[in-house]
């Protein structure tokens, strides 16, 4: 079993264990598994929002230049994620490339991203189903969580297809919510290209500024590497699923937030812009209801999927003993029915619905800059995949290299140093933490963190 090389004294044997999880998927399904984790409706409905109430009709203009950033980091992904095939994701791959100790960082910004990012999106739930049920949002959001932490332990075949039932769903939202914006529109096509808020000018430094969260709306095409160990032959398929879903999430996120720039009365409407609100203006309150019960189970999709996701990562850690030795032999235990790991989906699942409770502004503070700091090495680490020791055959290659991970980090760390201070040091608090455990304890323990790579 290929892995990064361990510190001496240490065997293959006593690094990890002989298992594995089931590969039973392909493009097809590992494109539905990751562009639910896109999440078009409920990013669209719960994470744009604030976005057009800080970039106004700016809005359009930062989620496009994301995408576009997004083609150069899909790019460093894509080779990685079929240089190093593992549910370990970003972690694996820095760490088999570069050190053990940078990867251990990297691993601590995903396991910040993926425990943060699943209950802001399950919270929103709330605000959709209000004309059917008043419940409060962090309990609706529990409840939320609680159901996708279920069908999480489900097997994958299963969830491919039940997530790409609710993706059928949340798509005849987006295309309901882009047909009625183009219909009523009532701004020039101009302002999509000139960004305001109301009377007030919107300069290019803000809307970089907001490249952030705009990343953070179309980020979840990078997880088809944390489903690489369950893809068959993943130095085919991966790269495939990484492009198809980008492609596919553009348009699905980008065309709505246009109809609705174009359709508002006024763009000082932006502000708080109230989506149920306009949508039951344009169509009726009968059809405002429907789409908004089609935008709820576009947020449990996701909120499946997530946990899918960030259990493998929880998983992977475990069977590369990051965590004491009682911890990782707990959380590496994969179901024999089913082959999911049940007690990393358990832990990641109830945990996150706990944090459900915790108010979302603590929440999402630093989710953007721990989302671009993760892109950034990710990028950083992508320079280095072509020394000899990781010339392999079949290994899905970047055209451009070194420029397109060059520029993509020189365009991340640009947009990483004008996010706000505090949120830049909350996220190096977590960081300095994470390294003291390391010096502390990973970094003593010879048999700890030894990241492994499955045969493809």
């Amino acid at each position: 079993m290929p892995r990064t090389p361990a510190p001496p004294g240490v065997t293959a044997t006593a690094a990890t264990e002989n298992r594995t999880l089931t590969r039973s998927i392909g493009v097809g399904g590992g494109t539905l598994l990751t562009l639910s984790c896109v999440t078009p409706a409920s990013s669209l409905f719960v994470l744009v929002p604030p976005l057009f109430a800080d970039l106004g009709t700016g809005t359009a203009l930062a989620i496009a230049l994301a995408v576009l950033l997004c083609v150069g980091i899909a790019c460093c992904y894509s080779e990685l994620g079929t240089l190093v095939p593992s549910a370990g994701g970003e972690y694996a791959m820095v760490t088999t490339v570069a050190n053990r100790f940078a990867g251990w960082l990297t691993f601590v910004l995903s396991f910040v991203v993926i425990l943060v990012v699943p209950p802001i999106i399950a919270i929103g739930v709330a605000d959709y189903v209000a004309a059917v049920a008043d419940i409060d949002p962090s309990v609706a959001g529990a409840l939320v969580m609680l159901a996708g932490t279920v069908m999480g332990l489900l097997n994958l075949r299963s969830n491919a297809w039940i997530t790409g039932i609710f993706l059928v769903v949340e798509l005849v939202a987006v295309f309901a919510v882009s047909l009625l914006g183009f219909t009523h529109t009532t701004q020039s096509p101009a302002v999509l290209v000139e960004p305001s808020l109301g009377t007030s000018g919107i300069g290019l430094i803000a809307v970089v500024a907001g490249l952030a969260v705009a990343l953070f709306v179309v980020q979840g095409f990078s997880t088809a590497v944390y489903l690489a160990e369950e893809m068959r032959e993943p130095r085919r398929t991966v790269a495939r699923t990484v492009f198809w879903t980008l492609g596919i999430s553009a348009v699905v996120i980008l065309v709505p937030v246009v109809a609705i720039t174009l359709a508002v009365p006024d763009t000082a409407a932006l502000a708080g812009v109230d989506l149920t609100a306009l949508v039951t203006g344009w169509s009726g309150s009968a059809a405002g209801v429907a789409i908004g019960l089609c935008i709820a189970a576009a947020i449990v999709n996701a909120v499946i999927v997530m946990v899918i996701q960030n259990s493998r990562v929880l998983d992977a850690s475990a069977r590369d003993r990051a965590w004491p030795a009682p911890v990782s032999r707990a959380m590496s235990v994969v179901s024999e029915r089913f082959g999911s790991p049940w007690v990393a989906t358990l832990v990641t699942g109830l945990s996150e619905a706990v944090l459900c409770f915790v108010p979302v502004a603590t929440l999402s503070g630093v989710t953007g800059v721990a989302v671009v700091a993760l892109y950034l090495s990710v990028a950083a680490t992508a320079l280095g995949a072509r020394r000899a020791a990781h010339r392999k055959p079949h290994v899905w290659r970047m055209p451009a290299w070194p420029l397109v991970p060059s520029l993509a980090a020189a365009a991340l760390a640009y947009v990483l140093v004008e996010q706000s201070a505090l949120d830049l040091g909350i996220t190096a608090a977590v960081l300095l933490v994470s390294a003291l455990y390391w010096w502390g304890y990973l970094r003593r323990r010879p048999g700890r963190w030894v990241v492994t790579v499955p045969e493809s």
